[in-house]
């Protein structure tokens, strides 16, 4: 009967807030069929395509860098356990955003101009502490998520013209994601989501395609895993591939209806390895250790036609997760001035601008495009997606109050509470000791590497010498070049 009785409130006041944003949903769409077409989005579609679209971005690029450093079975088991790990925590915070709302809409709190984020969670059901560190953390890694997105622009770019160095680029691209202050919420993604997999779908075929019709370099070989600070390296990569659900609640409250959002990561996820999977053990099986200097999987494969669309592509892809990456940052400044409830666009827009410059300089400073992704994925995927939410659901739901108050219960397939909550500490140790501790050793070791090598502000970061010609571009995909040469592990010359 209790449980019956929990269902009922859940269905009320969650309802009330579904009724609400479908009555505002429809009246925009009446005043302009081509905004809530193209422009305002909020339904379970909009949110796969929000999440698998944010999930799989530049990462599908250095995967294959990742395969060199683990090994083809480690690659594909590690890729598959960390993608349920990710789905798991997704499936935690969402549980915990409507837990919380629920709370609030009982003391009659209104969210309608308000976009609610997690570290707001974390306030609302664990006190002010919990709010600092998941604030702490959660807007350091989307600070250097977007930092890695313009990064990679740079990368990618200098494939097609490369009559300027990636630090230029890198200044071109920081210019251009700055428009991302234009986009009020997530509700506004639903047309870039769309295109944004659509993108990541092309280039992953590509990869794919384009390595098997190239077939083994000469002499290829494939020796990984060959030192365990490779081998960590590549494992939180992997980790920092399936962490991109720190957007999670920001997603949610953009939805009709969140309470369906449960699942959603799980099948997005399910959809992103039929993407990565392929692609990276294609490029693997082709390029072999020659990936351990090549961390971008574009830098392998001859220039034709195909390869210049997979990187214009990409590009684009990029500019839209780092508006994913960005704006709930824009939200935390907007709330710390005052400005989130402001209703013009054209004021909010000016107050985001600031945010940007940081991002704009950290990508300058450090543009280790590949190992920059294993140091963000173990000091701070690994807290703020994975252990921080974990944790979180422990103590939110510690006492048998709480527990039977909840308003939603772990089904049965799961243990109910008690096959969660051992679910939930085998995530905090794993990540903890795996993924924090072996991968936070081996990241900072190769990162610490990169600047030795190259040294901060580098201007063109893994670039050929001068003296390497780069091959025309050509209208087949089976176009054979020149194997780039194979220098030693990330001893290439500063520029």
């Amino acid at each position: 009967m209790e449980s019956e009785k929990v269902g009922e409130e859940e269905t009320v006041i969650v309802g009330d807030y579904v009724e609400i944003m479908k009555t505002e949903g429809k009246s925009k769409g009446m005043k302009s069929k081509f905004s809530k077409l193209f422009w305002h989005g909020g339904s379970v579609y909009d949110a796969w395509f929000s999440c698998a679209s944010n999930q799989v971005a530049q990462v599908l690029l250095t995967l294959p860098y990742s395969f060199s450093q683990l090994g083809m079975l480690s690659g594909i088991l590690l890729q598959l356990f960390y993608g349920l790990l990710g789905s798991w925590t997704a499936y935690i915070i969402s549980i915990l955003y409507v837990e919380y709302r629920t709370r609030k809409e009982r003391e009659k709190v209104d969210f309608r101009n308000h976009v609610i984020q997690w570290f707001e969670v974390l306030d609302g059901l664990l006190g002010k502490h919990w709010r600092n560190v998941g604030l702490a953390f959660n807007c350091t890694f989307l600070l250097f998520g977007s930092v890695i997105q313009l990064i990679a622009c740079a990368s990618n770019i200098y494939y097609i013209n490369d009559n300027l160095d990636k630090r230029t680029w890198t200044y071109i691209f920081g210019a251009c994601c700055a428009t991302t202050v234009f986009i009020p919420s997530f509700h506004n993604y639903r047309i870039w989501s769309f295109l944004g997999l659509l993108m990541t779908t092309y280039t992953a075929w590509y990869l794919t395609i384009a390595s098997l019709l190239h077939g083994q370099v000469e002499g290829v070989q494939h020796t990984g895993p060959t030192k365990l600070v490779l081998y960590f390296t590549g494992a939180t990569n992997i980790l920092y591939t399936f962490g991109g659900h720190a957007v999670t609640v920001e997603i949610m409250h953009a939805m009709w209806k969140p309470q369906k959002f449960k699942a959603i990561y799980l099948i997005a996820t399910l959809y992103v390895m039929t993407l990565t999977l392929p692609s990276a053990a294609a490029v693997y099986w082709a390029f072999g250790d020659m990936l351990l200097n090549h961390s971008n999987a574009f830098s392998l494969l001859p220039r034709t036609t195909f390869r210049d669309m997979a990187v214009i592509l990409m590009l684009i892809h990029q500019f839209i997760t780092f508006g994913f990456a960005c704006t709930p940052l824009y939200f935390v400044w907007e709330k710390a001035i005052g400005m989130h409830e402001c209703k013009s666009l054209c004021k909010r827009a000016a107050t985001r601008l600031p945010v940007v410059i940081p991002i704009w300089f950290l990508a300058i400073i450090f543009p280790f495009f590949g190992p920059i992704n294993s140091t963000v994925g173990s000091l701070l995927v690994s807290f703020t997606v994975y252990i921080i939410p974990a944790l979180a659901h422990i103590f939110t739901f510690r006492s048998a109050t709480a527990r039977e108050n909840a308003v939603d219960q772990p089904p049965k397939y799961f243990g109910r509470w008690v096959g969660t909550f051992t679910i939930n500490v085998f995530i905090v140790v794993w990540v903890l000791i795996v993924g924090f501790g072996f991968g936070g050793w081996a990241s900072m070791v190769n990162f610490i590497d990169q600047i030795d090598t190259f040294g901060l502000f580098t201007k063109c970061y893994q670039c050929p010498p001068p003296s390497v010609a780069v091959s025309p571009p050509s209208h087949g995909l089976n176009t054979t070049a020149a194997a780039p040469l194979h220098q030693p592990f990330n001893h290439t010359r500063r520029h």
